[in-house]
């Protein structure tokens, strides 16, 4: 059925005049809608039938950095609105995505000059209080001078008025590195080599700055190896964990032509510096007296660095943000499976580290058999009697909790085990205490931020042995972790309502099956509780990418 002005009453879009998306997921037109419409639009809420998107600038910009010009979005909300898409929300596309552009900082005779063709734009916002102190002297009616220093404490003040930069000044170049891949050791997948190009797009042709966005398990590692080896110089890779420097190591020597000297530690152990060195944020942010500064930071000034790589970049701390804002000369690559932050300092990532260069959705890849397919539950569990009485007397501060470590939840988890009684499991959750019970009752090892590291690595071997098929693992299995085997994880509590959290945990069991096995993941939720509220927000991101969860009650298993 289609009426008169050209849109179809079967399309699945519903554009309202807030600038909000209302998608109907049983719509046969639902996953071509919603393919399309990620790109330039954020997921808020996914109840059942209708799932709710927003345009918002940043959505807009990051769809513009990427060569979405205003004219193909508002052309695919036409495509699949059931009714006329308000013109206000044509409107404030056009304006908002027209944004993207207008300023650009260069590098020229006079050093780093903002630019723009709209003088009296410029004029504005040396006016604003937020922007004028990083804007040096007026060149002329179309240019102002900008300290090197300043370069990024001036693109996050513009953003914060509304303002998008795009940085076109360049980068130092660093100290020479050899280093090529070992293309008979494994093959680039044609999407990673296909985001380490969008890297290099629209920059210097040695790249740039930007943030790639693949699936846990998609291996975002080789997409920093292939920008590497194409930049041949040093480098400075920031990561999340001592587990993450050693994949990093791993597989810098496995599949690129660096040999051990080459590449060098800095954490609480050793300090050392090589052409290429590996750190973590938490030994960047580490101060022995909270009333001095960071005396790690200096790492980004000690080296000549041609490139830091920023890995799971949506975690990046405040501090590491500080000083990115002062090496803007460095080219950037941030690596994520996600670029959403419970902090909202997603503009500071646009910003610091460079807009989104390349996406894929997880469903592409899981339907090319690069990542393993999921299926997602939610299991629903009654709390016993005595603790429901607790819950319900408890302060807000402490509901959360007490619905997380529901007793009842023990049993429940041991039947799950029984079902997929040969498959290599991980079990996961925020609490120590209750995994500390948990893996007594397994008689299986528990795994904390104060399990050694060679004990961790001893552990992880003998899973990928398969002499091992259980482990438990506190919030130290959220990142880098490299099992390829693992088939099953239950997550038996989490971090309130952190999206990021959910994506990165369903990543730890994503890596290909044999023989065409999936992947499960089951997440344990006290009914009635806030921590079933919390489950709801968990999920957003995660149904953006088109999972879908079952919601499953205790009694099934």
């Amino acid at each position: 059925m289609r009426e008169s002005n050209g849109n179809s009453l079967d399309n699945p879009l519903i554009v309202q005049s807030d600038r909000t998306l209302l998608l109907e997921v049983h719509n046969p037109r639902y996953d071509a809608a919603r393919a399309v419409i990620s790109a330039f639009a954020e997921l808020e809420k996914s109840p059942e039938h209708i799932h709710t998107y927003r345009l918002t600038p940043l959505s807009l910009w990051n769809a513009s950095s990427a060569g979405l010009s205003a004219a193909q979005i508002t052309g695919a909300l036409e495509q699949f609105a059931k009714y006329p898409v308000p013109q206000n929300v044509l409107a404030d596309i056009q304006e908002l995505a027209g944004r993207w552009g207008r300023l650009r900082l260069i590098r020229n005779d006079d050093g780093l000059v903002l630019q723009s063709r709209y003088a009296e734009l410029l004029l504005e916002l040396s006016r604003q209080r937020a922007v004028s102190p990083y804007m040096g002297d007026q060149l002329s009616p179309n240019a102002y001078a900008v300290s090197a220093r300043q370069r990024g404490a001036l693109k996050q003040a513009l953003l914060t008025v509304g303002w998008p930069v795009e940085d076109l000044a360049g980068y130092m170049e660093g100290a020479p590195l050899e280093i090529s891949l070992r293309d008979e050791q494994f093959s680039v997948r044609d999407y990673q080599k296909d985001a380490a190009e969008a890297f290099h797009l629209n920059g210097s042709a040695r790249g740039g700055s930007g943030v790639i966005v693949l699936p846990c398990g998609a291996g975002k590692t080789i997409v920093g190896l292939i920008v590497m080896s194409r930049l041949n110089q040093s480098t400075l890779i920031l990561t999340t964990s001592r587990t993450s420097i050693a994949q990093w190591r791993r597989e810098l020597l496995e599949k690129t032509t660096l040999d051990e000297s080459a590449i060098a530690e800095y954490t609480g152990e050793i300090k050392n510096l090589g052409p290429v060195t590996l750190t973590t944020y938490q030994m960047l942010t580490y101060r022995p007296d909270k009333s001095e500064d960071f005396p790690h930071l200096q790492l980004f000034d000690q080296q000549p660095w041609g490139l830091i790589i920023y890995d799971e970049v949506h975690l990046l701390p405040a501090p590491v943000f500080r000083i990115t804002a002062e090496v803007q000369a460095r080219r950037r690559l941030g690596l994520t499976a996600t670029l959403i932050r419970e902090d909202g300092r997603e503009g500071d990532v646009f910003s610091l580290i460079g807009p989104k260069k390349y996406d894929v959705p997880w469903r592409d890849l899981e339907g090319r058999g690069w990542i393993a397919e999921a299926t997602c539950t939610e299991v629903r569990c009654a709390m016993p009697r005595e603790i429901r009485m607790g819950y319900a007397t408890a302060p807000a501060r402490q509901k959360f909790r007490i619905a997380a470590e529901n007793a009842a939840k023990r049993d429940l988890l041991r039947r799950l085990l029984f079902r997929h009684a040969h498959a290599p499991t991980l079990i996961i959750g925020q609490y120590i205490e209750q995994l500390k019970q948990i893996a007594e009752e397994l008689e299986t090892p528990l795994i904390t931020g104060k399990t050694p590291p060679w004990e961790r690595e001893q552990l992880y071997s003998l899973f990928r042995a398969g002499e091992l098929k259980t482990i438990v693992l506190s919030k130290v299995g959220n990142f880098a972790l490299d099992l390829p085997d693992a088939e099953v994880l239950i997550q038996v509590s989490g971090t309130f309502g952190s999206r990021q959290e959910e994506a990165q945990r369903l990543g730890r069991v994503l890596r290909p099956k044999s023989q065409g096995r999936q992947a499960h993941f089951y997440t344990l939720v006290s009914r009635e509780t806030e921590e079933q509220q919390f489950a709801h927000h968990r999920q957003l991101f995660l149904t953006e990418q088109g999972y879908t969860y079952r919601i499953a009650d205790e009694s099934d298993y």
